[in-house]
């Protein structure tokens, strides 16, 4: 099993697969709530805390893309603002394309499963393209 320790790890790892792998990606801000505590602000202000909440999604075929930069490149023409990207991967049958449906289902699956925290099926990015583990 390959490690995965950077963004264009994972693209590599989908280019080099039989069948074609679509890239489902979830661009994400870190947010605090108005309510929270001097604390938690604190806290947020060092590094710490807070939630990762959906601002831009997007799915690509793993051979679109070149590389890290080239996708950040792309996704600064419509979103600047962003802390993490979350990525998963859907892989067509031998021989079949994906359907559009099936990609827009899995996207609203990933967006939900990020607004309440169950992450930790999907490989997560910081702007340098490192993989990062988050805790919740």
């Amino acid at each position: 099993m390959m490690e995965i320790t950077s963004f264009d790890d994972l693209l590599n790892a989908a280019q080099s697969q039989s069948t074609q792998q679509q890239l489902l990606l979830v661009f994400t801000k870190a947010e605090i709530p108005d309510d929270c505590s001097d604390e938690q602000r604190a806290g947020f202000a060092a590094g710490h805390g807070g939630a990762l909440m959906p601002v831009a999604c997007v799915d690509k075929r793993a051979d679109e893309i070149k590389s890290f930069t080239e996708l950040c490149q792309e996704a600064n023409e419509f979103v600047q603002d962003w802390d993490i990207v979350f990525a998963g991967a859907l892989g067509a049958k031998p021989g079949q394309n994906l359907l559009d449906q099936e990609i827009d289902k899995k996207i609203g699956i990933m967006v939900e499963s990020i607004k309440i925290e169950q992450i930790s099926q999907f490989a997560t990015f910081n702007r340098m393209g490192h993989a990062v583990k988050l805790i919740n």
